[in-house]
């Protein structure tokens, strides 16, 4: 089913543009219009799907009725589940059936107008560099994006054997290293990188207890010389560069109280 209109991208290009038009309609259904969505979902009707179409529209309907249908079909019975589950629950799983149903679509247009590998990989390389509706649902990216930039690589430089510098330039959420200069070589960046993680590689997380790695943003506390996830605790690089003395979570509460 596609709103009543036959589409068929053969293109990457076109392919994507239609990935993105449904997964638009799909994620306005669970976010700005979840009202009138859920509504639609009532258990006493039949089995009913989500359909987002390339014009970022969403209609909640019946599964099409030609066996087999004209496109891969959506999961069937999203209603059933609707009063059975809390409400942002039943919304996650509808994003996830959503997420598998879009990539079957994308990928159906790919097998039946004969993408090559390169093309496949390019066109799954697209449609990954975008969240999914799970993610953009639920509000938690599980993406690691992997920090390169400078302000990545001093906010893991603070050493544990020396944890308090000794004048106020250097105190805060990072010791700053000088700058590689434009003759240094790669190989230097490499052998940094595996003592910087060697030195730090039984830290643990003081929000999630997990280990440190080195692809990961990181940000060390100034009252209690923890260190975080930048993502546990909500902080950015860019945020950590306007920070001059960062408290964790646990330590501003302390400092907080009477």
């Amino acid at each position: 089913m596609d709103g009543g209109q036959p589409y068929n991208p053969r293109t990457v290009e076109e392919v994507f543009r239609d990935f993105k038009g449904r997964r638009a309609g799909m994620i306005k259904a669970l976010t700005t219009d979840v009202a009138e969505f859920y509504q639609q979902c009532d258990p006493e009707k039949e089995n009913l799907c989500l359909y987002g179409f390339p014009s970022e529209q969403w209609k909640v309907n019946l599964p099409a009725e030609e066996v087999p249908p004209e496109l891969p079909e959506p999961a069937l019975g999203i209603n059933f589940a609707r009063d059975g589950m809390q409400e942002k629950d039943w919304l996650s799983l509808v994003a996830v059936h959503s997420d598998a149903w879009l990539l079957a679509v994308a990928f159906y247009f790919g097998a039946r107008f004969g993408f090559d590998k390169a093309d496949r990989k390019r066109l799954f390389n697209m449609i990954n560099d975008l969240p999914t509706i799970f993610e953009v649902v639920t509000g938690t990216a599980k993406k690691q994006v992997k920090e390169k930039s400078s302000v990545s690589n001093h906010s893991n430089s603070k050493s544990k054997s020396n944890p308090k510098p000794q004048d106020s330039e250097s105190q805060g959420k990072y010791l700053k290293e000088p700058e590689l200069k434009d003759e240094d070589e790669e190989g230097l960046e490499e052998e940094e990188e595996e003592e910087e993680e060697e030195e730090h590689g039984d830290t643990l997380c003081g929000a999630c207890g997990e280990n440190y790695a080195s692809d990961e943003f990181w940000i060390c506390c100034d009252i209690c010389e923890k260190w975080f996830h930048g993502k546990c605790v909500k902080i950015t690089p860019a945020r950590a560069e306007h920070i001059k003395q960062y408290k964790c979570p646990s330590c501003s509460n302390k400092r907080a109280r009477p």
